[in-house]
């Protein structure tokens, strides 16, 4: 027996993953998605916002802000969820400041590597087109599924914020984790 025929029927490729500007059209996708308790699972609701919210920000600049922003992630073409990043600042100088990146995806596509990959290409898109230093990310000490998805996507872990986050009731401990660039 060949060692080919030990390996059993060949793997599917995954799916081809990519980050892009969220378009008009999908606005009110988005704003249903994080509308929805189940949709966003046990570590990504943190209540309803108001509504039009997203609308406005799009309007005012397409989810693209200097100090914010969002992207469609999108697999073989279609919609899977989005990422996130936010200015914060660890000084005044403007060369301390850094990102903060965030992630969410559709419950049917996570545990299969996407995490991963659009978290990278999140990071290795913020060194590309802006001049900060540090992408950082935290999560719930229990996410133990997003703080293997952060490792994988070469982020370091630093450390524990405690009671840094208020989401169902009462505050919750995060692990912050840090992607340097020249990481």
């Amino acid at each position: 027996m060949a060692p080919s025929d030990l390996a059993g029927p060949p793997r599917a490729a995954p799916p081809a993953l990519r980050l892009r500007p969220v378009q008009a059209d999908e606005v009110e996708l988005l704003e249903r998605w994080r509308a929805d308790p189940e949709t966003q699972g046990r570590f990504g609701w943190f209540g309803f916002a108001p509504p039009g919210t997203l609308r406005r920000r799009h309007d005012a600049d397409g989810l693209l802000g200097e100090d914010r922003g969002n992207l469609v992630v999108e697999a073989d073409g279609t919609p899977i969820g989005e990422v996130s990043y936010i200015s914060v600042h660890h000084g005044p100088p403007p060369a301390s400041r850094a990102f903060n990146i965030g992630i969410w995806l559709l419950p049917e596509h996570r545990g299969r590597g996407h995490g991963s990959e659009a978290q990278r290409q999140l990071a290795a898109y913020l060194f590309a087109h802006t001049r900060v230093e540090r992408v950082e990310a935290s999560t719930d000490v229990a996410n133990a599924a997003e703080q293997r998805a952060l490792e994988r996507a070469g982020f370091t872990r630093e450390g524990v914020l405690r009671h840094a986050q208020f989401r169902d009731g009462g505050f919750h401990d995060l692990v912050l984790y840090s992607k340097l660039r020249a990481e």
